[in-house]
């Protein structure tokens, strides 16, 4: 690829996965693949380097980091014709897992200079504000969305996901699981929890919804009818050993529309990151975005 190559790195990320981003700077390097380094400073830096880019000319933009720097990036470059890159240095990289993009140092060099792409279809979240957010892997409400607002920062960078561990198993014990009134493609129902993917997995390459894929319209909504910490730490053990879609109490809809109304003030978390609070309506992006692969 011989375009001019910006890469968008989340410093904060820790000593261990610096170094990982330098191995494939290297490996960057030694392929004659032309880039320039941007440091980001703090949460939504990312998408502000992203738009910066596009209204220089760049035409691809790297995101080097996890699912949330990823998603900041495609917030900045949406709309525009700047395809997207990714170094998965994050804690879970699920979009990495979701598009079979390479971990490897000199895999990553090797598609950059290949410069081929797959266009996927992002989700958008509107909130009451008027404020639209774009997601590319996932959305939730109820347990996973106050894990996500109340995660411990540095112990995140220490143990990785242990740290999603250790969060949740205080939520089970802490969150009241309110039911959320939902419309389904205007069809009224409730939950305890709600997530709406665009792709198979979640939590690393855990399966969710099988039948998702990020470039297809629509997104599947994961509605789970119990709450409470039997029905948490039932979902919580059947998620690693493959048996979360095939569970009791957990329905899968494909949607084109999802609307989350009640109680007002909840935390939505999306691609692991907190990007504002109910009520929130969910529909695909007006946009695709192009990715290397």
């Amino acid at each position: 690829m011989r375009s001019r190559v910006l890469v968008i790195f989340n410093p904060a990320a820790g000593a261990r996965r610096r170094r990982r981003f330098e191995r494939v700077a290297g490996a960057l390097a030694e392929a004659g693949i032309r880039f320039t380094v941007a440091d980001t400073a703090a949460p939504g830096h990312a998408e502000a380097l992203a738009r910066e880019a596009v209204a220089a000319g760049e035409r691809v933009v790297v995101a080097a980091g996890g699912d949330g720097t990823i998603a900041e990036v495609v917030n900045g470059i949406a709309g525009s014709k700047v395809r997207l890159a990714v170094i998965p240095i994050g804690t879970a990289n699920v979009f990495a897992h979701e598009l079979g993009l390479p971990f490897g140092a000199a895999a990553i060099a090797a598609a950059l200079k290949r410069g081929a792409t797959r266009a996927v279809i992002p989700g958008a979240a509107r909130f009451a504000d008027g404020r639209v957010r774009l997601f590319v892997q996932m959305l939730g409400v109820g347990l996973d969305a106050a894990v996500v607002a109340s995660l411990n920062g540095a112990l995140k960078r220490r143990i990785g996901k242990g740290a999603y561990v250790i969060e949740t198993l205080r939520q089970i014990a802490a969150w009241p699981f309110p039911r959320l009134g939902l419309a389904l493609d205007g069809d009224a129902g409730e939950g305890a929890q709600v997530i709406a993917t665009k792709g198979r997995f979640y939590g690393g390459r855990f399966v969710l919804a099988p039948e998702a894929t990020p470039d297809a319209a629509g997104f599947s909504a994961c509605v789970f009818a119990r709450g409470g910490w039997w029905a948490a730490l039932r979902a919580g053990i059947a998620l690693p050993l493959g048996l979360l879609p095939g569970l009791p109490g957990i329905a899968r809809h494909r949607v084109a529309t999802i609307e989350i109304a009640a109680p007002a003030g909840l935390p939505v978390q999306a691609d692991g990151d907190l990007i504002g609070a109910t009520p929130v309506t969910v529909t695909d992006a007006a946009m695709r975005i192009a990715v290397v692969v």
